[in-house]
Parts: structure tokens; sequence; C-alpha cells
């Protein structure tokens, strides 16, 4: 049984559309109101990874521009943080607008330069939008407390003020939402910032970084690095003392790296690292909902989120009817370039995470996983195609178990009792989000209280809303983005005592 393919239909050059589309994107530095070259003038080149064709050359930041874009948002700051909140709030608002307007021109360019479909790409338009949105209503409610103290002999004042400058490192599988979800915050709370997005996916944050200075913010409140040398551009702005908050996306290895620099300045700190999302049906599920919800949870993006389900643990008295009924679902599936007519699978964003995709696979097919559909990398293109693939009876020494897969593979593993489901489902160092499909309200309570995780899908397979808190525990990091808690990360609590 294999997948269809489209990749013959869809995979070609740029037409006219997206050449214009791609021609407008800026190809500089954006370094206090102004877009620049680099210091030196180096560049970078990106990539369409459903064709590997390159599509746009940017400029490539330097240790220099890194500096004198950290300057631009210290000098920003008293100015921005001074700034009426329901004037931070209209900016983000009429960004969410332009936004909105602009849908299919931010769609196509998440498509070009990331690979995933269309259909998806719309929908991370209208979920990056949402934090714009969020976080404009939510500037103008920051609040504090005001009381006596408890002996009678002052007020006390509990205040909010903005942390100060803030450097955002965004990743390469979510280009807009990623993007949206820290600047949109930052702004509302009065935070001037730095951004450096994947050197993957850098044009939708420029694209967006445009955006925001044609609805009027004002110069140095943004800055946008790009570059292929992450490390010498931003060691030195995490090792400047002005720099007062750090706010990363990604792996969980460069993650704990950062925080170790970010020690010596004892910098506020936000990590959103690694995740190994279990996915537990019981045999009381609905089976039905639960084949919907894993289709969601493990294909949104070709598999390629934190979120996504890693590790499918499911009760062995409807394991192989919940394997069959998923696998004529991916089997249903057409791969090929985003751009292509009812394309669900698109590429995954390089060779290298083929190779990683392919590496699993056959490591748990050599321990006795048997391999129902899919399973192999697609080589009749230039791009980086992998099949939908489901694997049964993955034994639990596997690798495809421990590690973050990142790609459009089921891996299913067997489970008898709630404690063993409870068992599988925290044996990991991870604790991102999780998904449990169970028709007993009581043991979907349990569940909650039992799985060490900072989010969870109780019967639904994609949970993330600009409204509602998103992070982890373990080793998926600290701190939340979105929902009443984002706009915190970007705020340092003050306490004064008023004398009676």
């Amino acid at each position: 049984m294999s997948t269809t393919s489209s990749l013959s239909s869809t995979v070609g050059g740029t037409d006219a559309r997206e050449h214009a589309l791609l021609e407008s994107v800026p190809s500089g530095l954006f370094i206090g109101g102004k877009w620049v070259d680099s210091a030196d003038g180096s560049t970078l080149d990106v990539f369409d990874p459903s064709t590997g064709a390159r599509i746009k050359t940017i400029a490539s930041a330097t240790a220099a521009d890194g500096i004198a874009a950290l300057d631009a948002a210290v000098a920003a700051q008293q100015s921005w943080a001074s700034t009426a909140p329901r004037v931070r709030g209209e900016i983000l608002r009429r960004a969410f607008d332009l936004l909105t307007e602009r849908a299919d021109d931010f769609a196509l360019l998440m498509t070009l330069e990331m690979g995933k479909p269309l259909a998806e790409a719309r929908g991370e338009v209208t979920y990056g939008g949402e934090f714009l949105r969020w976080f404009s209503e939510e500037a103008v409610r920051v609040a504090g407390r005001y009381g006596q103290n408890p002996e009678g002999t002052g007020t006390m004042v509990v205040s909010q003020r903005p942390v100060g400058p803030c450097f955002l490192i965004t990743p390469w599988n979510f280009p807009l939402a990623m993007a949206t979800r820290k600047i949109a915050p930052a702004l509302a709370a009065g935070c001037t910032v730095v951004i450096k997005p994947a050197a993957l996916t850098p044009l939708t944050t420029l694209a967006f970084v445009a955006l925001l200075e044609e609805v009027g913010l004002p110069a140095g409140v943004v800055n946008v690095l790009t570059t292929s040398n992450s490390a010498a551009v931003s060691d030195p702005i995490i090792a400047d003392s002005r720099l007062r908050k750090l706010s990363f996306t990604g792996s969980t290895p460069v993650g704990v790296a950062l925080m170790k620099q970010a020690a010596d300045n004892v910098l506020r700190t936000s990590m959103e690292l690694g995740g190994n999302a279990p996915f537990v049906v019981f045999g009381d599920a609905d089976l039905d909902k639960a084949v919907d919800g894993a289709v969601a949870a493990k294909f949104r993006n070709t598999g390629q989120a934190c979120t996504a389900a890693n590790r499918f643990i499911v009760h062995s008295s409807v394991a192989g009817a919940f394997a069959s009924r998923l696998s004529e679902r991916v089997g249903a599936m057409i791969v090929g370039r985003g751009t292509g007519e009812g394309v669900n699978i698109g590429p995954l964003i390089n060779d290298k995470a083929v190779d990683k995709a392919d590496s699993l696979v056959l490591d748990a097919i050599s321990r006795g996983a048997r391999l129902v559909i899919g399973g192999s990398r697609v080589d009749d293109t230039s791009g980086s195609f992998y099949e939908p693939t489901v694997l049964t009876g993955v034994t639990r020494d596997s690798e495809i178990l421990r590690e973050e897969i990142f790609g459009p593979v089921v891996t299913i593993v067997e489970f008898d009792s709630e404690d063993e489901a409870v068992e599988l489902a925290n044996g990991t160092e991870y604790g991102l989000a999780a998904y449990v499909f169970t028709q007993d309200l009581a043991r979907g309570q349990r569940m909650i209280d039992r799985v060490d995780t900072g989010m969870m899908g109780l019967n639904v397979g994609i949970i993330s809303n600009a409204a509602a808190p998103f992070g982890g525990v373990k080793q998926s990091g600290l701190g939340r983005e979105g929902g009443l808690e984002g706009i915190h990360e970007y705020l340092s609590t003050k306490y004064t005592l008023i004398p009676r």
C-alpha cells in the first residue's frame, strides 16, 4: 500500500505570481527603522524545499550588525515604554487587519520557503494573526494592586513595567506564528525587540516586519537580523548587559546552551523547546474521533511541529482497528509541492530531516516494528519528501520513541492498563503536549492530573490557541506564550511602599 504522489505535476519553477511575491520581500536587515545591507556585504540563500531551487538571496548579518540592532532597540526602549498602551494596542490591531487583508500572500510565501501545503499556510496566517489581535487587547489590561499593608503603616502599590530590550529567536517550522507569538506580547508590554528568524525560513519574518513598518511602528522598536552564522551574531547580543530578555523556540540542546549564556547577565528567559507528545487511545475511545485527532496531531505541517504526536499509545483491544482506519486515511494522502491541488503532505525542510526520519523508521523495523504503509523517501524529485508512514508493534527500545521525529511517521505501541499508559506517556524527558482519547470523563480527569505535560488535548488533536498559554515542563522548556500569561513574560513586577 503506497501513498498517492502528485510530484510529477506539482514540482517545478516559480510562476509569475510567486516571482513577484518573492521580489516584494525586503532582502536587507531592518535596523533602527532602515533596511540595510550587512556590515561586510555577506548574503545567504533561501531555498524551496519542494524543488531544491534557490528562491531569494538576502543579507546575512554579522556580529557588528547584531550590536547595531541592539543599539537601536535600546535607543527606542524608553520612548516605546512610555507610549500609551492604547497606542501600542492600536498599532498591533492595524497589523492584524493588514495581515488579514494580505493573508493569501503570506500563506504563499510560507509555502515557498517552508513547503507546507497552502491550506495549512492559510491556517497559520489566521493563527499567527490572532496573537496580534489578542495582545492588542491585552496591551490596555496590564494591571497591578493597591492596598493597605497588614500593619496599617503604609500603602502597598504593585505595578508592572516592561522588562526592556528583548532578543527573540524563532524556528523555521512556523515562520509567521512564531514571530507574532513573540513580537506581539513584547510590543504590547512596552518592550523593544531584536528578532532573529531561522536561516531556513527568514522571508516571512522580513515581510511581516515590513508590514509593521507600514502600519506605523516607530523606528528601532522592532529590528530584524537574518544570518547564516547564528552563534556569531547571537553571542554578543546575549552577552551585552543592556539586553534584559531572551526568548527562544527550538531544540532543547540549543535552549540549554542559550540559558547558560543568559545566566551571566541574569536574563529573563522564555524557552519553548523539544517535544515527544504521547497520543493515548483507550479502549472506550470513539475511534472515528481518535483517527481524526491523530491525523490532525501527527500530519499537520507534515509532522514538523513541536506539539506533533510522536508516540501513539493505543489500548490492545482497539490497536488493530485504530491502525487500520488510520492507515486508510494515510493511504489517501497526496504528497507534493504545497502549491499543488489537493496536496496535504509537503516536503520536509531539507535532506537532513529526510535522513533522520528514514533512519528512525529503519531502526524501528530492525527492532521488530511492522511497516503498514509508507516508510520510504521519495526519490523521483529534487525536493526533500518522505512518505507518510504507519508503524505498528514498535518496541520500547526503539530510537523513534525517544527522539522527536519531526516527520510524517506514526508509531503505535500497545498497552493494557491505565497505569501502563501513564508510565509510557511520561517515559520521556520532555513534557510539552499530550493527547488523550477516552469517553470516560473520570479517566480523562485522571489523565489530566497524571500526565506530565504543559498542555493536553482531551478528545481533540489540535490544541494551540492564541488565548491559551503555550509551553511545557521538564526539558520542554519554561515560560508561557499566548493567553493571559503571555504578556507577563515581558513584564517585571515592582512593589512600592507609601507610608501613611
